[in-house]
């Protein structure tokens, strides 16, 4: 029986803010159990949901030294899901609305959150084979059990992998302030450590100290191999290339569903889409006030407004799209100026545009359901997740070819019959408005090849059991 414990600063159903809680509450339910004993420990915040906190049940305390204190250590757990959790307790530390704000208390508390992990497991009486660390704020695992706790025979041998879900986010701050809190000694300090460009690098630590690393699609792992993807760490990537893998997020294939799917007017599936998925269409945009007509080729945007998500290359194209016959459903938020954007074009072209700004799950099944494309023009994206819910509900990608959304949209080739959305390559607003034309295109005139690019997409298996597989081979190479 392989034993491995994720250590992560969210998880589903518990804390989300992005995608990197989607994988952690999914993953370990998906292993073989007869083969895996899969655990999560989290910290306990207080901005989890009462329903879940009731839940928890207090196994015991004890003290810590970090930095020049010593800290109150809570242990708690639940079992949900059939998956065993366990939760760090501390007020001090894990208070307050939201699971990050200010960078340098995240930074201090996410310190004290990967030491915490480890001086827990003597006391829960469980000793992994292999700690799976997620991101920067678990970074320092990797670095805390090469150091002091290699003195107890209890953690020899323990392997890490540590996981890239968004190289953006390092988890930097002077070096002074962060061996303050971690009472690391000089040595692991240096360039060839934490270091990186006279500052201290929590992720940096993570990935020089892992026993191997991953990302959340192959492309990506390519790409943060490069200056432009690779966030000031591109050199120490390339030099761990032999020990860097990608493997594809999956979606949750019970929740994402449009045969049994609570949200959407009709179900569907995919013998009978050709009949049914217009349903949808039309109830969408009977809500959303938009003209009724089968024939308008329906684009949907559910994503964060952001620079990365490629809106500037729409906003640059959005008169253009419109003199289209589509119509294009945005829903979201995020950084003003698209949030105003996209209201501009929903006044100007009222019957054309509907801009959602705000966030509705079940608004966005509909929008998966009803329309019939959906664009990811992202300038960067690790793994993506909202190709893989669109591919689900027969609704066809047009994306740029850069991480996930590579690996998981094959481009239509009209003369091979094959392809399961649209691409294009450069970051270029022309080659995206001409990619949408083309999409459009094929949508009006070839209806028959339409339905197949939707037939492959809904026949394509991205699930977490896909994802799981793929794990358990690395985890068993790893443990030997």
């Amino acid at each position: 029986m392989r034993k491995i414990l994720y250590a992560a600063s969210e998880c589903v159903p518990f804390i989300k803010t992005g995608g990197l809680a989607d994988v952690v509450g999914s993953l370990p339910k998906n292993f073989d159990k007869r083969y895996f004993d899969v655990r999560v420990i989290l910290p306990k915040y207080m901005c989890i949901p009462w329903e879940y906190r009731e839940k928890m049940n207090y196994l015991t305390h004890f003290y810590m030294d970090i930095g020049s204190r010593k800290q109150y250590v809570g242990l708690f757990e639940m079992e949900y899901d059939g998956v065993q959790f366990y939760f760090i307790d501390n007020e001090y530390y894990f208070n307050g609305f939201t699971p990050y704000g200010d960078v340098k208390w995240d930074i201090e508390k996410f310190c004290y959150f990967c030491k915490a992990v480890l001086s827990a497991l003597p006391i829960l009486n469980f000793r992994p084979d292999l700690i799976h660390c997620h991101d920067w704020q678990t970074g320092l695992i990797p670095v805390f059990l090469k150091d002091s706790f290699q003195a107890d025979l209890f953690f020899r041998g323990i392997k890490t992998v540590m996981t890239i879900h968004n190289l953006k986010f390092q988890g930097v701050w002077d070096m002074k302030t962060i061996q303050s809190f971690t009472g690391l000694p000089d040595y692991y300090f240096a360039p060839d450590k934490l270091e990186a460009y006279k500052d201290a690098n929590m992720l940096k630590g993570g990935l020089v100290y892992a026993d191997a690393i991953t990302t959340v699609s192959n492309t990506y792992a390519e790409e943060i191999k490069t200056p432009f993807f690779g966030e000031g760490l591109d050199g120490l990537l390339s030099a761990r290339s032999h020990d860097l893998r990608g493997i594809v997020n999956g979606i949750d294939y019970h929740e994402y569903n449009p045969e049994t799917d609570p949200y959407i007017k009709k179900q569907y599936n995919v013998e009978n889409f050709r009949r049914e998925k217009i349903k949808n269409k039309r109830d969408l945009q009977e809500q959303l006030g938009l003209e009724q007509d089968d024939k308008k080729f329906m684009i949907g945007i559910v994503s964060r407004l952001t620079d990365q998500k490629g809106f500037d290359l729409v906003a640059y194209m959005m008169d253009e799209i419109c003199q289209l016959d589509v119509q294009v459903v945005i829903l979201g938020s995020g950084e003003w100026q698209y949030e105003n954007m996209f209201r501009h074009y929903d006044w100007k072209y009222a019957n054309k545009v509907s801009s959602n700004i705000y966030y509705s799950e079940d608004l966005s099944h509909r929008i998966y359901a009803g329309c019939d494309a959906f664009l990811m023009p992202s300038r960067f994206e690790p793994c993506g997740l909202s190709q893989l819910m669109a591919l689900r509900y027969g609704t066809v990608p047009i994306v740029r070819e850069t991480g996930g959304l590579k690996d998981t949209v094959e481009p239509y080739n009209e003369y091979e019959g094959r392809g399961t959305g649209f691409s294009f390559r450069n970051y270029n607003a022309h080659e995206m408005l001409n990619t949408i034309r083309y999409a459009e295109g094929i949508y009006t005139h070839k209806k028959r090849e339409w339905n197949k690019i939707i037939e492959r997409g809904m026949q394509a298996d991205f699930s977490w059991e896909q994802s799981a597989h793929k794990y358990s081979d690395m985890y068993d190479w790893l443990i030997g």
